[in-house]
């Protein structure tokens, strides 16, 4: 069904234009700075992150985003969770800073593939990343992280059960706002049991001044690190049109347009949150259902949110507050999060209408998944014989023997890695597009498979 823009659905109580009053304003970009909060200071967390740097930089990312998108996109940037096991991956190659180089690399990739798209169209975006493979790269996203969740979880089991139950029952069983920040009560509830059973050490929070400037990390250049991380422009792509498509379909009005600007909007906002050490950034669903809930889509809700995460990025305590969150309570948020990444490949694969009677569907998931998780899997195995073998003073050369989960290439005498989850993309792109050329060669294309090269809906037109 083609979109209507006039009259305006009844429902809609502010579109982005639109100019609420200032306590409203106020009360409503607090709600949507909760909505994010969970995820986005989970995420550096894990990767051994400042947390302050990432709340502070998603206000940043979030203005920059507004600006270059014009006012047209509301939408919120937090920490992105693509980026968790390559940015773990590559600090091996020279700890955060060389991450930080990585993430940089991948803003710029993903800021060229933002600025093709204003001038060209999405057409060939969707061409390359059909349902089907966005499907597999998702889960694989979510799947590859699972060892992660699963060894915080491990530390202090308890807890971990404690976040995850909470956040799990909030989720189904909350109605209005709470089920939209089943993470951050999770994380606030396990937080709380930490306390009363003395596993949070308050002395770092204590000693903490209120205001004060955050330790910035300033960015190196390791090629190798850059190898892993910079392919992961490509999931943002995938990620980010989801969402996109996701608002215009909430919103009644067709953003697509306005797909290229977002990109390089998201680009920018990684680009400048990694040259000060905070994460890469991307839009976040959670704030999409928030919007979906009041029905307010206003742009200036989300400058006041942003504005709110700036001025905490700048507490010293807030961020020795959350840093002192137990691994225990992270790895049982974690295994939820990561879970619902997992799933949500299947609700995409759902909403896509992907026809799995037809084999490249099949061998498409089947591959990607298969590479992603095997080579996660093996990088894994290989930090823990050598966290193992550097704890008991042992030679690393035992290391030699052990696959690292990444793909080794050399060109011209240089050498470069490919992580698991650029590994994956790159090859559920080949496949399909390779199974795609076999199909119709043969002759064997069936007409309703039409729909699954292309099964979202064009970029001229929204399902209502």
């Amino acid at each position: 069904m083609t979109m209507r823009t006039d009259p305006r659905p009844p429902l809609v109580v502010a579109y982005p234009e639109t100019r609420l009053p200032l306590l409203k304003t106020v009360a409503l970009g607090v709600q949507h700075m909760l909505a994010m909060f969970g995820a986005t200071v989970l995420a550096p967390l894990i990767m051994g992150f400042d947390p302050s740097l990432a709340i502070l930089f998603s206000g940043v990312g979030t203005l920059l985003f507004i600006a270059i998108t014009r006012g047209r996109v509301p939408s919120y940037l937090g920490s992105s969770f693509a980026f968790i096991a390559p940015v773990i991956a590559a600090q091996s190659q020279g700890g955060i800073p060389a991450a930080l180089g990585g993430i940089i690399a991948a803003g710029v990739v993903y800021g060229v593939v933002g600025l093709i798209v204003m001038r060209t169209g999405v057409g060939w975006v969707e061409f390359l990343m059909p349902p089907v493979v966005t499907a597999a790269v998702v889960a694989v996203i979510g799947l590859a992280l699972a060892h992660v969740a699963v060894d915080l979880a491990a530390r202090n089991v308890w807890l971990a059960l404690v976040s995850f139950s909470v956040a799990a029952l909030v989720a189904v069983g909350a109605r209005g706002f709470p089920r939209l920040i089943p993470i951050l009560i999770g994380a606030v509830v396990g937080y709380a049991v930490a306390l009363l059973s003395g596993d949070v050490d308050l002395e770092t929070v204590r000693d903490a001044a209120w205001v004060g400037m955050p330790d910035f990390v300033t960015p190196v250049w390791n090629w190798r690190a850059i190898s892993l991380i910079a392919p992961v422009a490509l999931v943002l792509v995938a990620e980010n049109t989801g969402h996109i498509k996701a608002l215009s379909s909430s919103m009644d009005r067709n953003l697509m347009p306005y797909l290229g600007h977002g990109f390089l909007g998201d680009a920018v906002g990684t680009i400048v949150s990694a040259f000060g050490g905070g994460t890469g950034q991307t839009t976040y669903a959670e704030n999409i259902g928030v919007m979906a809930m009041t029905r307010v889509y206003s742009i200036v809700v989300f400058i006041a949110a942003a504005l709110t995460a700036i001025v905490l990025g700048f507490s010293p305590k807030f961020g020795a507050l959350i840093s002192s969150i137990p691994p225990g309570v992270m790895g049982g948020l974690a295994i939820l999060l990561f879970g619902l990444i997992a799933a949500t490949g299947g609700k995409i694969i759902s909403d896509g209408g992907v026809d799995f009677s037809k084999p490249r569907s099949l061998i498409v998931l089947g591959s990607t998944l298969a590479i992603g998780v095997g080579s996660a899997a093996l990088e894994w195995a290989h930090t823990t014989v050598a966290n193992t073998l550097w704890n008991n003073d042992l030679p690393l050369t035992a290391l030699d023997s052990v696959p690292t989960g990444t793909l080794d290439v050399g060109v011209g005498g240089y050498s470069f890695a490919i992580g698991n989850i650029a590994l994956a993309t790159f090859a559920a792109i080949l496949v399909n597009q390779i199974l795609v050329y076999v199909e119709r060669l043969g002759g064997e294309r069936a007409p309703a498979s039409q729909a699954e090269l292309v099964e979202q809906p064009s970029v001229h037109e929204v399902r209502t």
